[in-house]
């Protein structure tokens, strides 16, 4: 069934279609729902909507008449920024739908005729991109907790983990001496990384067995997915960086780019320490926490080839205060 949690006021959502018949039959879709729905069936009437209100979701007919469709879309993005633009379309135009999703100019496609199933789905998760948007354009960390926690709240093995994550970057970040505002983009930039993991079905993030292949290649889409959500928020490419690189691997076998050694970011490269040593000190599904010895020695292994030396000395031996050989020597 199709919900909407933790609403305060009713979103608006366009339909813009020129098929009158079309645009009617969408009316009573939504009856009893906290959503306002309009409908415009030419491209001026949708447009002066989008200037004079807060629309967060807009179907959009992938052959409107008035304007080109690449148009209309840019028109769109131009005028209403953070809104979810859901292209209708038929079989023979999938291709470029698809095109469309991976250059970032729309959210989803839905097939017409339209299954009222497929789309209060799609809507559903449209609205949930666009809460969480309108939550982090503000930059108020208040509202970057409250996304956070409905994050993790899908993974009760999760919970504090960004945190967690925050502080150990922090730690790395004071011994390095970073900048003020290089730390302040490191705090937002880990407390979202898991941001694309709201997209991740409930069943894979809670399985108690090791993820199947197909399984865990639903997990490596959480960078990007994080990531095009801060970027639709606007927020920096510090904080984007983080996102979508902090599971790359020093000898570029990570992912999603493969990108290797001084290529990743420097951020990213910190939280990556942060967060591999927050996770293998906590229970997750599928085993009970290490102790902290057995931890040093994974992350020992994982040198060179997962971490950054540079950065894993510093956490070791400069935060956590290890009696071994300082990091200045290690690598000699």
């Amino acid at each position: 069934m199709f919900k909407l949690k933790e609403k305060r006021m009713p979103e608006t959502i366009l339909f813009i279609d020129k098929e009158e018949p079309s645009l009617n039959s969408l009316e009573g879709m939504f009856p009893d729902r906290c959503i306002t729905s309009l409908n415009a069936s030419n491209v001026e009437d949708a447009l002066d909507y989008l200037r004079n209100k807060q629309i967060a979701v807009v179907f959009v007919d992938s052959s409107m008449p008035d304007t080109g469709e690449i148009d209309l879309l840019s028109k769109i993005r131009e005028i209403a920024p953070y809104t979810l633009i859901i292209l209708m379309t038929t079989n023979t135009d999938i291709a470029k739908a698809v095109e469309a999703i991976s250059s970032g100019d729309i959210f989803r496609y839905i097939l017409k005729p339209l299954d009222y199933s497929e789309l209060t789905y799609t809507l559903e998760n449209a609205l949930k991109r666009f809460q969480i948007v309108r939550s982090l354009k503000t930059l108020n960390e208040a509202d970057m907790l409250s996304v956070v926690q409905k994050i993790e709240s899908r993974d009760s093995y999760s919970s504090g983990h960004s945190d967690s994550v925050v502080k150990y970057a922090m730690m790395i970040a004071n011994a390095m001496d970073i900048p003020e505002d290089v730390k302040r983009d490191l705090q937002y930039g880990c407390l979202l990384h898991d941001l694309g993991k709201i997209d991740i079905p409930g069943k894979i993030l809670n399985k108690k067995q090791p993820l199947i292949k197909e399984e865990y290649e639903t997990i490596k889409n959480h960078p990007g997915w994080g990531a095009a959500i801060v970027k639709h928020a606007d927020l920096s490419e510090s904080i984007q960086n983080i996102v979508l690189y902090h599971h790359e691997r020093f000898d570029g076998a990570g992912y999603p780019s493969g990108i290797r050694g001084e290529d990743i970011p420097l951020v990213a490269r910190i939280a990556a320490v942060a967060d591999v040593y927050s996770a293998l000190t906590s229970d997750r599904p599928y085993r009970k926490k290490y102790e902290n010895e057995k931890v040093i020695d994974i992350m020992l292994l994982m040198k060179e080839n997962v971490f950054d030396p540079e950065i894993l000395d510093i956490f070791l031996y400069k935060c956590l205060g290890l009696s071994r050989p300082c990091f200045e020597t290690i690598n000699k």
